[in-house]
């Protein structure tokens, strides 16, 4: 999306192979944006159309499964000067946008969305900066709003409650524009043009912490996963798989990079019980439905303060106790999280994945600790986010 708005082309190389990744795109490609395949189906160039300078599309734009898709194209629509349909799968349509529209129309935009969700229409304008504090820590809301801002009059601040990853903020810079941070929130001047670079994706932390929590809840088990993302906005399952009890090393190749990159070395140790508070939930919010299989794997987890998993790609609360129980996990069902009893005495189970690809997954490596064969129904929404993940998993069984 920087690319798509920045002067020059952009090479990205990396790109995740999952379905989120090509929703963004589909949808910019309606945009007027070429991006281009190189040698390797990981590696793109993005010739960029510089600030506000996308075209009307001549029908909806589909975001698929992908909620960053949608709600950061709402940010960056709705500084052009005309409408645009947008909508998204079953999944995508029951997911809440009234965070994004909120903000956005205190700065001069128009979005039309009668229940706050998809199907909606952007209705682009002349923006002016604005501060705004985010009711909920969202890295997505912030960076939508901070996306409106590149393109508005003025200076934008979001203020953020609990600090969300940051991937945006050290993007922008890479791209040449000065997002600058302090206590009072994150700030960007509008109308900073951006210049195109070379961008090296490392490896997806929040894939990784799926191999991380089953090497740390399998007695006998370790793994070394390389060149993953350690930005610090991102590593902390890897605290909690502490708290477990796992033997975890990190270490950064290069820690001043842009987006830090190296490897992390997991081993088994022995199992703890493990709450998590409610500040720790925003930068553990993706990994949670993994650490909740490690907590069945061993000596028991207590998540609260966890409210948005209902209103992620599934009610993850729900489908993940309901999944589990299945496993024979002793787990009681909170408003906003669970707790898993200690040792339970797994058996293969029969679950559904719900059109969640993070449940899919955590229910694999629940299946791992449990005698029996699994079957998992749905399993191939894995593809949203990890095409990859049952081939990995059978490697790394043998």
């Amino acid at each position: 999306m920087l690319g798509a708005l920045a002067k020059g082309s952009t090479r990205i190389r990396g790109l995740a192979p999952g379905a989120d990744c090509q929703s963004t795109r589909a949808c910019l490609g309606q945009l007027g944006v070429r991006v281009v395949s190189g040698s390797s189906p990981l590696d793109v160039s993005v010739d960029g159309r510089g600030l506000r300078g996308l075209c009307a599309p001549s029908s909806t734009i589909d975001a698929g499964n992908s909620g960053t898709t949608a709600r950061l194209l709402m940010g960056i629509l709705a500084a052009h000067p005309f409408d645009v349909a947008m909508t998204g799968d079953a999944s995508l349509r029951r997911r809440p946008m009234r965070r994004v529209a909120e903000p956005l129309v205190l700065m001069g935009a128009r979005i039309d969305t009668p229940d706050g969700r998809l199907p909606l229409t952007v209705h682009g304008a002349d923006l002016r900066g604005i501060t705004y504090a985010t009711p909920v820590p969202s890295a997505q809301v912030k960076t939508a709003i901070l996306l409106a801002g590149l393109q508005a009059e003025g200076t934008t601040t979001v203020v953020e409650s609990a600090q969300t990853r940051d991937h945006t903020e050290r993007s922008l810079r890479a791209f040449g524009c000065p997002v600058t941070e302090d206590v009072r929130g994150v700030h960007i001047t509008g109308r900073t043009p951006l210049h195109a670079t070379d961008v090296d994706v490392p490896g997806d932390p929040s894939s990784a912490a799926f191999w991380a929590a089953a090497a740390a809840a399998l007695p006998g088990s370790a793994v070394d996963i390389v060149r993953v993302g350690l930005n610090p906005t991102r590593t902390a399952f890897l605290d909690v798989l502490r708290r477990f009890g796992a033997d975890v090393v990190q270490s950064c190749a290069d820690p001043s990079a842009a987006e830090p990159c190296g490897t992390i070395a997991v081993r088994f140790g022995d199992v703890r019980p493990v709450e998590i508070e409610p500040a720790e939930v925003p930068g553990l919010i993706d990994e949670l439905p993994v650490l909740a299989a490690m907590g069945c794997l061993g000596a028991g987890l207590t998540v609260r303060g966890a409210a948005e998993l209902r209103v992620k790609e599934s009610d993850r609360i729900t489908a993940l106790t309901a999944g589990l129980r299945q496993f024979g996990a002793e787990i009681e069902e909170y408003p906003d999280g669970f707790a898993i009893g200690p040792h339970p005495t797994l058996v293969g189970a029969d679950v559904q994945a719900a059109g969640d690809h993070r449940l899919a997954m955590a229910f694999a490596v629940t299946a791992l600790g449990a005698s029996g064969p699994t079957v998992i129904r749905g399993a191939d929404v894995v593809s949203v986010s990890y095409p990859g993940f049952f081939d990995v998993l059978e490697r790394l069984c043998q």
